[in-house]
């Protein structure tokens, strides 16, 4: 699956969703995220499994412990890769009609 795909399939899970907010607010270990939800461990070990594959986290042993963290560059990166892609043209257009407001404003003087 292409890397949006899976930024979009992480993100499209309510549990997951709930997973990166909570990491918004400070690194976690696995056992910390797990004691948030009414999941299994396993269950939240999917979820992890899941936003590492997309890119939207990453994971470090510190001891016994593996902690997770945030991505945020990650999940801009794709959605703005995202964005361009879906509005290329509106972009090419919304800018040649901001030119052109420009050239016709009152009282401004044109370059041309």
């Amino acid at each position: 699956m292409e890397g949006i795909g899976k930024v979009f399939k992480a993100m499209a899970d309510g549990t997951r969703r709930s997973i990166l907010e909570l990491l918004r607010e400070g690194d976690r270990s696995a056992g910390e995220i797990a004691d948030r939800f009414s999941l299994t461990k396993p269950a939240i070990s999917h979820h992890l499994s899941v936003l590492k594959e997309a890119g939207l986290a990453t994971e470090r042993r510190d001891g016994q412990h593996i902690i997770y963290t945030l991505r945020e560059d990650s999940i801009i990166e794709a959605m703005d890769g995202f964005l361009s892609k879906l509005c290329r043209h509106k972009a090419a257009r919304r800018e040649a009609q901001k030119a052109t407001r420009v050239k016709t404003k009152p009282g401004k003087k044109t370059e041309e």
